[in-house]
């Protein structure tokens, strides 16, 4: 089917209080994971593509076009996404791929600078009926990190959706970038104050490091896309270790790769039925 545009499925998801499963890709074998977990568990997906992905690859073409051609095969409806650009040029490129969501990542430009870039990456996107992420400060993990304890401002949210005109907006509330455990602690109470106060649907990002419990619990409290890559990748290179140290002799990269791409589209199955509607099917 066509790729799905992420605005109906997100509003969706945010007024029943379900959440929508964003998994980055880095190898063709990860789309093809993404997209068979996604099937298997009958869900929307959003496949993401970060700028440090493209760099990877030396361009964004490559695995955009690949995973352009997995997502709509798909049985299922998915969102093909530029996460995290900080280079207006790869938000019109992505766009010019055919993509229908981007995240513009200005949050280590002053403010204003901020503001008014990204309501210049708004009047772009939505000109090519593509929908626009933004991010309001940094959230952990990255180059120039909060402190800790720094969070996101309701008030200062709606406000920065107001000057932008973004259609869903990425906020710190606890979680940090590529953490390898799953033991961050989230603020509660402020993704409900957001949730009240922020006029469009909330992304976590950093979702790796939140446990199964806490996962659920801040879609229930208005959290809707669920950024999700290391813990991902951890399930793919860990069935690649355990293939190869079984057997040292293995030289044939499909026989340790495709186990892993299995075991990958497995748990994208698993985490895409823990956040959206539960049953007692979607828990065991």
């Amino acid at each position: 089917m066509p790729l799905a545009d992420p605005r109906p499925i997100l509003a969706a998801a945010r007024h029943a209080r379900h959440g929508v499963g964003a998994f980055n890709t880095t190898l063709l074998e990860h789309t093809e994971a993404l997209v068979a977990g996604a099937e298997a568990a009958g869900a929307p997906l959003v496949v993401q593509i970060s700028e440090n992905a493209v760099r990877y690859h030396g361009g964004l073409r490559p695995l955009a076009l690949a995973s352009l051609a997995l997502a709509e095969s798909a049985t299922v409806p998915v969102v093909l996404h530029l996460d995290h650009a900080e280079s207006v040029d790869l938000v019109h490129q992505a766009v010019d791929l055919g993509f229908t969501s981007v995240m513009f990542d200005g949050s280590r430009l002053p403010d204003d600078e901020n503001r008014a870039t990204t309501q210049q990456v708004v009047s772009y996107c939505h000109a090519h009926g593509v929908a626009v992420e933004a991010e309001l400060g940094e959230i952990g993990g990255k180059n120039g990190v909060h402190a800790p304890g720094v969070r996101t401002d309701p008030a200062q949210a709606r406000q920065f959706c107001a000057d932008t005109g973004v259609d869903s907006l990425a906020v710190a509330v606890g979680t940090a970038h590529a953490m390898a455990s799953r033991d961050a602690v989230i603020d509660l109470d402020l993704v409900a104050a957001l949730a009240e106060a922020v006029p469009v649907p909330l992304v976590l990002h950093g979702s790796s490091g939140v446990d199964d419990a806490t996962l659920r619990t801040v879609v229930t409290r208005g959290m809707t896309k669920i950024n999700i890559a290391t813990h991902l990748n951890k399930v793919f290179t860990r069935e690649i270790r355990d293939r190869l140290d079984a057997d040292p002799q293995l030289l044939d990269a499909r026989a340790y790769v495709a186990p892993a791409r299995d075991a990958m589209a497995a748990e994208v199955e698993r985490l895409l039925r823990l956040l959206g509607p539960q049953t007692t099917a979607a828990l065991s």
